[in-house]
Parts: structure tokens; sequence; C-alpha cells
């Protein structure tokens, strides 16, 4: 017998999140955007569309070639998908924003897309939350980025994380100093990102390198830890460019030390993580557990120039579902999938318990009216289901107005008048730990 059930499987790489999850990524969402918010950076909500050719003058090789194209049957040009936001706010920035005054504060939170290799299993989908702030060059700016990443960590409960930070300027003067070709230096790059000072070695061994550059080319895969890497690295770079490259990131070091988070700093000055995009300072943010960045950005003073607008700039963006895996297992994440109430009617009469939704709404609780009829334990199954923490019963009792909270997770019950439903002795039963 023929099957004739239709395939209704996802493509690889996406995923249906449900209520749990979307709750989650709400929370984690709404946590950074009020940090955010606190620094005075506004929300500007970014297209899903972009003709291809448009979105493709502000990415690089790397990002073109993770984008998603497809024909446009009314014009019959491409269009993509956007692999990332930052070239779109590039974008607005240089034509729709222009005649605004410097600088520009702009956070923004939504989805990209990205071509991925399929036995990877990587998510196609990546939900970015971050900032740009357009038009100052200055350490200070820099220091703002790194600042607003630790406040936003913080916010979210993390305690044990670390931002890593680069200067790219500093790898790029040494590069520049050996005069090198591409393709050595593109090899080199890779075994510095890997920390492998074996294959730095035989690289070196196979091209001819003044002996100081050489030096300077070793030094990099361990100039990384805390400040004393600044000291290390003076002593060992002669080239003006590194050199200048360093002082950018000691004057940034001093700002971060007035906002207080210079504990949870470490520098990497073999980070060679976006040097076809970045212009100095660089960051990504680490939490314990997770072995990839949390979030990531730095300097681009280039990106407004691609759109006819020179402008100087800096940004990060948060990766919200890594975020997510790392928050996984914490009580404020899983609190923010739990409902209030459901409203379970013993009467005919349905007036009074949606005098009651309503009155608990205004009071800033949520409250869901369990509208099917059933009997009173499969009502307590269906909230335990759903994690809504409990269960108000209306009009089992003949007097109006007296009702009973049942708390979901374990059935004990507390008598309430409607009077006292928004009291704290009720919020507080609700949310006792089980076996007090």
């Amino acid at each position: 017998m023929t099957d004739t059930t239709p395939d209704i499987s996802l493509p690889r790489g996406v995923s249906d999140l449900l209520p749990d999850t979307a709750a989650k990524i709400g929370y984690i969402e709404s946590k950074i955007r009020n940090v955010f918010e606190l620094w005075g950076f506004r929300r500007i909500i970014t297209p899903k569309l972009e003709y291809e050719d448009v979105i493709a003058i502000g990415m690089g090789e790397e990002l073109k070639g993770k984008t998603f194209r497809f024909d446009d049957r009314q014009t019959g040009r491409l269009l993509a998908f956007p692999p990332d936001i930052t070239p779109q706010i590039a974008r607005i920035v240089a034509t729709r924003l222009k005649s605004y005054p410097l600088p520009h504060r702009i956070s923004y939170s939504g989805r990209v897309l990205r071509q991925t290799e399929m036995q990877t299993g990587r998510s196609r989908e990546i939900f970015q939350s971050g900032v740009e702030l357009i038009g100052l060059d200055s350490p200070e700016a820099d220091a703002e980025m790194i600042a607003m990443a630790v406040a936003a960590l913080q916010g979210l409960g993390f305690a044990n994380f670390k931002i890593d930070l680069g200067q790219v300027e500093f790898c790029r003067g040494v590069m520049a100093a050996s005069g090198l070709g591409r393709p050595a230096i593109l090899e080199l790059q890779q075994a510095i990102a890997r920390k492998d000072t074996s294959a730095v070695a035989r690289i070196l061994a196979a091209n001819p390198v003044p002996e100081e550059c050489r030096k300077e080319i070793c030094a990099l895969p361990r100039l990384f830890g805390g400040r004393e890497v600044l000291d290390q690295a003076r002593d060992i770079v002669v080239n003006d460019r590194s050199r200048a490259a360093l002082e950018n990131l000691r004057q940034v070091l001093e700002i971060l030390d007035i906002h207080g988070v210079s504990d949870f700093l470490t520098i990497d000055l073999g980070e060679t993580r976006g040097l076809d995009y970045h212009t100095g300072i660089t960051f990504e943010g680490f939490v314990s557990g997770l072995g990839e960045p949390v979030c990531g950005g730095g300097r681009y003073d280039n990106l407004t120039a691609r759109y006819g607008f020179h402008a100087p700039a800096t940004g990060f963006t948060f990766n919200v579902l890594s975020l997510l895996q790392a928050l996984e297992r914490s009580p404020e994440l899983e609190a923010s999938t739990a409902l209030d109430f459901l409203l379970f009617n013993c009467r005919e009469d349905r007036r009074e318990v949606l005098e009651v939704a309503r009155h608990l709404r205004s009071c800033g609780y949520t409250a869901a009216r369990d509208i099917i009829r059933r009997e009173y334990d499969a009502s307590l199954a269906y909230a335990r289901r759903m994690n809504i923490r409990c269960m108000l019963v209306i009009g089992d009792e003949a007097e109006r107005g007296d009702y009973r909270a049942v708390r979901v997770r374990d059935g004990e019950t507390l008598r309430i008048d409607r009077n006292l439903l928004q009291c704290e002795a009720l919020m507080e039963f609700i949310d006792q730990t089980q076996g007090e």
C-alpha cells in the first residue's frame, strides 16, 4: 500500500521554537535590550530581504559565500536574505540617516540566515542582538562596547565569563613588516589562530623573513593573557604600526578600569579573527562551559564608506541561541516560561470568572481562562503541563468573591478573598519552595 503521507519536515538547519524556548529567547533579548536602552541606544528594525548586489557591498567574501539568494519576479534582480545585520545598519546610516547628527547609537535584534555545510549540523538561523556606535573614532567608544557586553552578561546572571580583547592593527603591522606574500600570510594567520608554534616555525623556515620580523611573528601565538602581555609585546615589536596599536589598546584598558570591568578581561594579540573587516580593537565574550563565543565585535571604520558615507564605527553582537545554551539551567530563565494563573470556573455563569481574569491582568499578572469544560484534576494536569504556577478556582463556595488558590506543582491550597488577589501573601504562597 502506497504511503500518501506528505513530507512535512523542515529544511536542515532550521527549527520550530516552541513556547518555552520562545519565552526563554524573549527573556534573554529583553535583558540585553534593557542594557542597550540604558546606555542610550535606539532600536532599528531592518528588512528580511535586500537586493543581493546592495547587501554584498557591505560583506566580506566569507559572508558572501554564506548568503541565500533567489530571483525577484517583480524586478528580475537577485534578492538575498541578509546573513548579518551590521551591513544593513551601514546602508541605513549612509542613506537614511546621513543628514542626522553624529554619533548614531543604534541597536537591533533579529534573525539572519547563513548557508552552512550539511555535515556540520549547525543552525542556519542566527538570532542576533547587537549595537553599532557610528561616528566616533575614540578609545572611549571602543571601551563602551566592551563595558556594555560585560553589563549585559552580568544582567543575564553570568559570573564566570571573560572578554577576550585583540587589536588587529598589531597583527597587521607585524605581517606588513615581514614582506611576506598573501598566501604565506594567510597560512601564518591560520597557524597563529590555532596557537600552533611549530606550524609558524615551519612556514617561516620556508620563507625569507628579516630576523627582527621573525621574532615578532614567532611571539604572536604566545601573546595572550593579562596586562603583562602589553609589556611583553612592547619589548618584542619594533614596527611603528604595531606599537601604535599597543598604545591604543592601553588607552582602552585604562578607560575600562574606570568602568570597573577589568577583572573580566583577557588579552590576545595573536587574534586574527576579522583581519579583513575590522580596523582596530576586537573582542569576543566567552562563558564557562561553552566552547564558542556568545558575543563578538570591534572597530570597523571603513564599512559605511562602501555605501558612500565615511564614518568611523564600532559595535558588537550577541548570539542569542548561544546564550540560551549557556543559560539552559538558569532558574531565572526557567521562571520566564511560567504563567501566573489558570482560572477554573465551577459556576454556569461566566461573569465572575471573567471579571476576576480582567482584575488579575490589570494588576500585571498573566491569567488564562480554562474555557474547556473538564474535571478539576484534568485542569490541574493541564496547568502543570503548560507551566502555570497557580490554578484559581472560582465558585466552589456559595459566597461570591471567595476563591481557592491551588499551587500547581504540589496541589497545596490557600483560601483567598477577591480583595486580596494582588497581595504579597498570595504570591509568596505560589512561589514557596516545595517542602517548606
